[in-house]
């Protein structure tokens, strides 16, 4: 692409773009593109100016078509559409209600990828209802009750003590070390 687009900067956005190049403040992004448009309003070739600001020929001519059709564009960045589309609300509930309820014939837990499997999403997409909602199906809360029969007779005497101890009880200290 030859260079098609010949610039001529007013005096007051020549001020204005130097400003923005000597203000310690500013983004770099922004300083190179008002560089580019400075160093093409003094007629340099393209490959002169893109040796300058440390940048390439097609960056050059982009800014330079930018500042051309919309003047001061150099400033703000295209607006772009989201990278990801959002979760739909149907896709969302449908996983948490899967992830609550019983899980599949010879399984213990949901895996996100039997839930991804039976919603029709990914897998990454149930990690993130997941952890958007704070949910763990894949822990599990299990307490084993001990076989012991007197165990609930342990628990009361040891949880009585602890909360009512004895008052006039003496405690001897045993040292088990041998000597």
């Amino acid at each position: 692409m030859a260079q098609t687009v010949s610039i001529i900067i007013a005096s007051d956005d020549r001020t204005r773009l130097a400003a923005v190049i000597e203000d310690r403040n500013s983004a770099q992004k922004h300083v190179q593109r008002a560089r580019i448009v400075l160093l093409s309003a003094d007629r340099l070739p393209v490959l002169e100016v893109a040796r300058q600001i440390g940048g390439s020929r097609p960056a050059v001519w982009r800014w330079q078509l930018r500042y051309a059709g919309q003047g001061d564009g150099l400033l703000r960045d295209k607006t772009r559409k989201p990278g990801k589309t959002p979760v739909q609300l149907e896709t969302v509930a449908s996983v948490l209600a899967l992830s609550c309820s019983e899980p599949p014939r010879n399984a213990t837990h949901w895996t996100g990828r039997a839930v991804a499997k039976a919603v029709g999403g990914s897998l990454r997409t149930v990690q993130r209802i997941w952890d958007g909602h704070r949910l763990q199906p894949h822990r599990l809360g299990t307490f084993k009750m001990p076989s012991d029969p007197a165990f609930a007779a342990k628990v009361e005497d040891a949880v009585g003590l602890s909360m009512e101890p004895l008052r006039h009880a003496v405690v001897l200290s045993i040292d088990e070390k041998s000597q």
